[in-house]
């Protein structure tokens, strides 16, 4: 499985997302390519937002080595599955869509099959709760995609 989670900045959700279910697919002896990326381009080359870092670490995930790049056109062939955190970036993912994509493109919770919320929070201007959600939601999206893959197996 190749998932690439996608939010505007990644900085914060997108980062969260992947490093969660990477850890879990980790632990769970699976060889899964889990990365992020964003639709904008203001982060590119920078490190996921220190709230970011810092809540990922209070839970035990790393972020510190995460390096913010852009959505690319390789990446709708290149992933199984590119997963939006909101219903924002998942329009812009389809406006991006290119005639070959190969990949499924998703809210990354109903790719989950997480009935509710439908989305991930952006959590950059609020309080550290909203990063403590994030993570919530990524554990979530993580336990259900491990048990999507289980019942299949």
């Amino acid at each position: 499985m190749k998932i690439l989670f996608v939010c505007l900045g990644n900085i914060c959700r997108s980062p969260v997302l992947a490093a969660v279910v990477a850890e879990h697919a980790r632990r769970a002896n699976l060889d899964w390519t889990i990365e992020s990326a964003g639709t904008g381009d203001w982060h590119v080359g920078e490190g996921a937002d220190p709230r970011t870092v810092a809540s990922a670490q209070r839970r035990g995930y790393a972020l510190a080595a995460h390096r913010a790049r852009q959505l690319h056109r390789d990446d709708f062939r290149r992933y199984d599955a590119l997963l939006a955190a909101d219903a924002a970036n998942l329009r812009e993912i389809e406006r991006r869509r290119p005639a070959d994509a190969t990949a499924q493109v998703a809210l990354a919770l109903e790719f989950a099959g997480v009935a509710s919320p439908r989305e991930v929070p952006d959590p950059y201007y609020g309080s550290a709760a909203g990063f403590e959600q994030v993570i919530d939601l990524a554990e979530h999206v993580a336990r259900a995609l491990l048990a999507k893959h289980a019942a299949r197996a």
